[in-house]
């Protein structure tokens, strides 16, 4: 019974290719570290300076207020912050549109499905936490449905495009690497650099500020530190936030469309390299094979040869001494 027993997991284990999958893992754990040691360096200094600064600035206005007190700086942070997270601008009394109307909480409702998730709205009510859960539970996988097929969608239009070209142009080769080429630069400008500028202009965020938000957003991470269409004291026109939405969707849709190219360009490079494998396998064995036909006729016909010798020798010798 263990004997078969060991036999199974020695398969299963041979199935689940054990070694490759710890040679990820370490490569996906040090990637990690590294990572947090690079963000570690580059920030831990700018926080520290931070820290000393806002606590320069409250010992000031600590002197300037003195009738204040510790206690009630403690109270005015409290209401600032629980203004900030109602959409009260601590600038003048005015509320951004972006809280709980219609529209926003049907982008909210979208952030939450795609697991954007920026953390500027969120829901305080027990019954609206409840149903947030709720709802995220279906309408997550919904939602990678969805993304899912639209990118295989584009990924078979932009597929059967390319051959009609390969029909049309005789280098025919050389046509999907420069066609996949240049729909990744058009779609690259689409949904980064086109936003990159609209952000510009109605946020006023820098370039670097814009295009960081572009790819926080469309890679669902959404850390929540810049959002669009949520400041207050900016008027934003009616259609910016249908632009905004519509630019969500279909960047993601396009981020989908990318994991199938890789996705396919992974499954070609494995299924090129199982090919080189079983062609070099059946080399070697073909060798083999030509090896084993040869030696046994070789030593079968020397062996025959060699009884012979023997047989003769023998009665030679019988002959010769009687």
């Amino acid at each position: 019974m263990l004997p078969i027993f060991q036999g199974k997991l020695c398969q299963f284990l041979g199935k689940a290719r054990l070694p490759s999958i710890l040679l990820l893992g370490c490569v996906y754990i040090a990637y990690v570290l590294i990572g947090g040691l690079v963000f570690w360096k580059l920030e831990g200094w700018y926080v520290i300076q931070q820290i000393e600064i806002l606590k320069e600035k409250r010992m000031k206005l600590l002197e300037k207020y003195s009738c204040l007190g510790q206690s009630g700086l403690r109270e005015i942070a409290e209401m600032i912050k629980a203004a900030s997270s109602s959409g009260l601008s601590p600038d003048s009394n005015n509320i951004t549109d972006g809280f709980w109307k219609f529209t926003s909480s049907s982008v909210f409702a979208a952030t939450v499905v795609t697991t954007i998730g920026y953390g500027n709205i969120i829901p305080l009510t027990t019954a609206g936490q409840i149903f947030c859960v709720l709802f995220a539970i279906f309408g997550i996988p919904l939602n990678i449905v969805i993304l899912n097929k639209v990118g295989k969608y584009m990924l078979a239009v932009e597929k059967r495009f390319c051959n009609f070209l390969e029909k049309k142009i005789d280098r025919g080769k050389c046509v999907p690497i420069s066609f996949h080429s240049i729909s990744f630069v058009i779609s690259a400008f689409l949904y980064f650099v086109v936003p990159m500028l609209l952000f510009k202009e109605y946020e006023g965020w820098t370039y670097s500020e814009a295009i960081y938000y572009c790819f926080i957003t469309l890679s669902t991470i959404g850390f929540g530190d810049y959002v669009a269409d949520n400041n207050p004291a900016i008027a934003y026109p009616e259609w910016y936030g249908c632009l905004l939405a519509a630019w969500i969707f279909f960047g993601l849709a396009w981020l989908a469309l990318l994991i199938n190219h890789c996705i396919d360009l992974l499954e070609s490079l494995n299924a090129y390299k199982g090919r080189r494998k079983r062609e070099q396998n059946e080399q070697k064995v073909e060798e083999v094979k030509g090896q084993t036909e040869k030696e046994p006729k070789f030593y079968g016909q020397g062996k025959k040869r060699t009884d012979e010798e023997v047989k003769v020798k023998r009665e030679r010798a019988r002959i010769t001494f009687g």
